[in-house]
């Protein structure tokens, strides 16, 4: 299953809705590619809402460490929200759980900006 990525703006603030799968191959590839057009286009405050991630594998655990140093090193910030259980726990094994801040709504995390 392809990954699908939303995004919407609102008061500054872009929203990435990550739908499906990150793993190895096209789908990292495509949220990292979304990424960094983003930052490109000067985003500065972004939330990656993962509530509907269903999978993510080592590559994909990459890409967002990937994705999140890019955002650091262009004076972004980025936030993740709706967290599972599963995803929360693949993120506390690999410590980037110490990284990355973490909310319980994409509108908590939109709000905190």
């Amino acid at each position: 299953m392809a990954l699908k990525i939303t995004e919407q703006e609102a008061n500054g603030v872009t929203t990435v809705a990550l739908d499906g799968r990150v793993v190895l191959g096209e789908e990292s590839n495509a949220f990292r590619d979304k990424m960094n057009q983003l930052l490109a286009a000067g985003k500065k405050n972004i939330v990656l809402d993962v509530r509907n991630v269903t999978y993510i594998d080592s590559a994909g655990v990459g890409a967002l460490a990937a994705v999140y140093h890019s955002a650091n090193a262009k004076g972004a910030t980025l936030k993740l929200a709706n967290l599972g259980s599963r995803f929360k726990e693949i993120l506390q094994v690999t410590r980037l759980l110490t990284i990355f801040e973490t909310y319980d709504s994409d509108a908590a995390a939109a709000a905190s900006f």
